[in-house]
């Protein structure tokens, strides 16, 4: 049988890490809802490792009401300390809050001309390739998440700079950031 190609190394070996690369990282995404939750969800690992967020991240669909925004975007300050205290989830107030004012953001979007093609007009509606040769060649950011960046604070959302704009659109497949040995870099098909 012949041997594949090495995945990206940063997932290394804990099954729950290679898991998530082999069935989720890279492959573009563009169900509007799953999209939301993965950006609330890079805005909570901001300081911390992804796999604390994969860890937790059942503990935060359940503690987020599965990440329906429009639930999220009705709740105030007794959601906020009860968010506070569940040990599930990252809490921190910060981002807590920003996550109900960016599922408020998401709403106003997703009415006009919806989150999806908000965020994939920033890559042209298809995935930059980069497919880098060594970990050496992945940015911390680029001019296509500088921008979306920019346009997702201008319209309220919270916890989105530059360099969590970029590991985002790694990961829902908006760059391919796949390295060039990576069996699943050449993965074509959306995921719901």
């Amino acid at each position: 049988m012949e041997k594949l190609p090495d995945r990206c190394l940063w997932c290394g070996t804990d099954p729950l890490y290679v898991a998530y690369h082999d069935d989720e990282w890279g492959a573009p995404l563009r169900d509007p809802r799953a999209l939301w939750e993965c950006l609330m969800l890079e805005g909570f690992q901001a300081g911390l490792s992804w796999i604390t967020i994969l860890r937790r991240r059942e503990g935060f669909r359940d503690a987020f009401a599965g990440f329906q925004p429009a639930v999220i975007a009705t709740w105030g300050e007794d959601d906020v300390t009860r968010l506070l205290a569940d040990p599930r989830i990252i809490r921190h107030r910060g981002k807590i809050e920003g996550t109900i004012q960016s599922a408020r953001a998401y709403l106003r979007i997703e009415a006009g001309e919806g989150f999806a093609p908000y965020l994939w007009k920033h890559v042209n509606h298809a995935p930059l390739q980069n497919r880098p040769t060594s970990g050496a060649g992945v940015p911390a950011q680029t001019p296509a998440s500088v921008a979306l960046s920019k346009q997702l604070r201008k319209d309220g959302f919270k916890f989105c700079g530059p360099t969590i704009v970029y590991a985002f659109m790694q990961a829902t497949g908006m760059v391919n950031d796949h390295l060039a040995t990576c069996p699943f870099g050449d993965r074509a098909a959306t995921r719901a």
